[in-house]
């Protein structure tokens, strides 16, 4: 169990936009990464070190966005204005969360802009959906030199999470204590006044640390 990547959902302006000012901020561009057919969304993503990343995800208007929970939680949020959608874990085996929650997960894909078709199963958004302070969990069907975050500059790295939320919480929803897929990642736990979920994430690049 690993912390896997950060999805981010579009603001108004839409996903280019969006992706034109966090990669200004970050100083490095976003990426396109292609479209979730099943999800009914498409994503813009910045390889980080450490095998993570950071998705910005924009819904589509297409059937599929109002079916499956990931493009509802996207559309959700968006509509709020856009802004950190949730913390999502890779682990190996998925079945183990299945048997865990009680249900199966979702199959994903997606095609990059080369071609390229990245397969996995996710589960657990409808718990992000009721408790945005929860991660969801991910297993790359893929293999490894395709993930997401290959090729990325290790001069950018993910350095701190912030969340709104109870690690407790977290922990029980984990099966597992909260630090486990955290690692190098430092994580500053807030009381939600509002709404759980992130806050913020802090990220390592070449000029320094920067907050967004």
């Amino acid at each position: 169990m690993r912390l896997d990547h950060l999805s981010y959902a579009a603001g108004p302006d839409g996903l280019a936009s969006t992706a034109q000012r966090l990669g200004g901020l970050l100083g490095r561009d976003f990426v396109d990464g292609g479209v979730h057919p099943r999800f009914g969304t498409r994503n813009m993503i910045m390889p980080l070190a450490d095998n993570t990343y950071l998705e910005i995800v924009e819904v589509l208007d297409h059937p599929a966005s109002d079916k499956a929970p990931f493009g509802q939680a996207v559309r959700a949020r968006s509509a709020l204005g856009g802004g950190w959608l949730g913390w999502v874990v890779a682990v190996d085996d998925i079945t183990v969360v299945e048997s865990r929650l009680g249900r199966e997960a979702a199959s994903g894909y997606r095609h990059r802009p080369d071609g390229t078709e990245l397969l996995w199963k996710q589960i657990g958004i409808n718990g992000l959906i009721a408790d945005p302070q929860l991660p969801f969990f991910i297993q790359w069907e893929s293999p490894a030199e395709l993930h997401p975050s290959a090729g990325a500059d290790t001069a950018f790295s993910l350095a701190c999470l912030e969340i709104a939320g109870d690690p407790q919480r977290v922990s029980e929803w984990l099966g597992e204590t909260v630090e486990a897929p955290l690692e190098d990642v430092k994580v500053e736990w807030v009381a939600p006044h509002g709404t759980p979920g992130i806050i913020a994430a802090q990220v390592q690049t070449p000029n320094g640390l920067v907050r967004i």
